[in-house]
């Protein structure tokens, strides 16, 4: 029980630590954000069995699509943190370190650059994105600043 909170808790506060990061970028950086309401239209069409798109943009909205995809990617995060907890405090049997916490963070870019991107239309590594540099570095920023606090998190933890 205590991973399952520690996990739910730790992963909320990396996905806040991760917006964060983007709302600093955005201002500091002029660094575009993301679009949460493509998320949530990509998950929006699963009940309809699309799970690839040639463009996301071009797809038919779906109600709430913003709303969606604010819950997926707040999901995802907590998803993130209860897998990083159960592989450091139940298969490592140890308390999460800064150096786990930021490669687990990394090894997480799997999923946008392997999965979401290509899937959303993008194409893999956001090959087919205007700024596939750019993209990439944002992508590679936000999944340092999640493994980020991901320590953060477990040292916050009472």
């Amino acid at each position: 029980m205590e991973i399952l909170v520690q996990g739910i808790s730790i992963g909320v506060i990396a996905t806040i630590g991760m917006d964060i990061w983007s709302i600093v970028a955005k201002y500091v950086l002029k660094w575009p954000t993301a679009n949460w309401a493509h998320v949530g239209r990509w998950f929006g069409h699963f009940p309809r069995g699309v799970f690839v798109h040639q463009s996301i943009d071009e797809s038919a909205p779906i109600p709430n699509e913003l709303a969606i995809g604010w819950v997926a990617h707040y999901m995802t995060g907590i998803a993130y943190g209860l897998l990083y907890m159960a592989v450091v405090r139940g298969l490592l049997s140890s308390d999460p370190t800064f150096l786990s916490a930021l490669v687990f963070g990394l090894v997480t870019l799997v999923a946008p650059w392997l999965l979401m991107q290509p899937c959303m239309g993008a194409g893999a590594f956001a090959s087919r994105t205007p700024q596939p540099g750019l993209t990439r570095l944002i992508n590679l920023s936000m999944h340092v600043v999640f493994g980020v606090f991901l320590y953060v998190g477990w040292l916050i933890l009472p």
